[in-house]
């Protein structure tokens, strides 16, 4: 408890003292501009930094430059949980947030996170473009958090990998401990793939694999190649149980506070944000893949249907309202 405190007074002072550094038009008026604080937990080589280092580029030359954006990577203003409050009390403008946090403030955001929800890439982006489909969603926490989700970056498909395989059918992951992020729904998940679920903290994955403590993670190949765990996970199960997912989160006040037209400048750049996004993504995944399998990486494919039947009943589960069911219906007929 003592070290959880201490952590999150660091972050907070980091976070004072970064936005305290920051240049003059960092403050300004909303409603004549600013340059904008946007707190990201990726590096500056990461697909998301480039993508919305160049959205802050765009915005300011099509405005005039009456407003701008300043990202800040690597977890500076501190972790997620932290920063999405400094955002609702509007001490920093803009964050990048996993779509399992956004879960912890309302529940019906978890249908977008469920295994199987999205058929790919570009099946999500269409549906986190559809007003008719996400705008009552994304604009749920406006009245009880001042937050405003303007909208999503893809985390690309999410795989197997494990230091013994091939891995091609459920019964495959018998016995075997998988790690996977803190959260019910994913642990519900790789239960019902076949494997022993085992949460662990994303930074200690490498050494458990190596040690033997863990048998295998689930992840997109990014992140399998920059975190190196392909040095010690040579197996890659392409089973694509999950099309992971970022939220861009915007104070609603500083929205409600710019021009008409100051907005829709934001919207339409941030959609094109979204595009350049993607071919980044994209672009990243191929060079991964062929990174690792210069290293020894083994890919191959699975039987989809048998570990689509096992995460059935877990999506079944998680639709407890009428409103996830309805959410969830609508994604799946925006597939056809």
């Amino acid at each position: 408890m003592k070290l959880r405190a201490l952590r999150w007074v660091a972050g907070a002072c980091a976070a004072a003292l970064a936005l305290t550094g920051c240049t003059a038009g960092v403050s300004g008026n909303a409603q004549e501009g600013k340059t904008m604080v946007l707190s990201l937990n990726q590096s500056e080589s990461h697909p998301s930094y480039i993508a919305l280092t160049d959205f802050g580029e765009r915005l300011k030359a099509a405005t005039d430059g009456r407003w701008d954006i300043k990202v800040y990577p690597n977890e500076t203003l501190g972790a997620q949980q932290e920063v999405i409050q400094l955002v609702s009390d509007g001490s920093v403008d803009m964050a990048i947030a996993s779509g399992t946090q956004l879960e912890n403030l309302n529940p019906e955001f978890a249908t977008l996170n469920l295994p199987t929800v999205f058929k790919g890439i570009d099946h999500q982006i269409s549906v986190l473009r559809d007003k008719g489909i996400v705008g009552p969603l994304f604009s749920s926490l406006e009245e009880s958090k001042d937050l405003t989700v303007l909208g999503g970056l893809t985390q690309g498909d999410r795989n197997l990998y494990t230091v013994k395989g091939p891995i091609k059918e459920p019964k495959d992951l018998a016995g075997m401990k998988i790690r996977v992020q803190e959260s019910e729904l994913h642990i519900k998940m790789i239960n019902a793939m076949g494997g022993a679920a085992t949460p662990m903290s994303y930074g200690e994955v490498y050494t458990a694999l190596q040690a033997g403590v863990l048998d295998g993670a689930e992840n997109n190949e990014i992140s399998y190649v920059t975190q190196k765990h392909n040095e010690v996970a040579k197996y890659v199960a392409r089973t694509r149980h999950l099309v992971g997912l970022d939220y861009m989160l915007v104070n609603s006040t500083l929205l409600e506070e710019m021009t008409p037209e100051d907005r829709a400048i934001l919207e339409a750049e941030w959609q094109k944000t979204v595009d350049e996004h993607v071919k980044l993504w994209n672009a990243d995944t191929e060079k991964a893949i062929e990174s690792a399998k210069a290293s020894g990486t083994k890919f191959n494919d699975v039987d989809k249907a048998a570990f689509d039947k096992a995460l059935a009943p877990v999506v079944e589960s998680a639709l407890t309202s009428d409103d996830a069911r309805e959410l969830y219906e609508k994604i799946t007929e925006a597939a056809q």
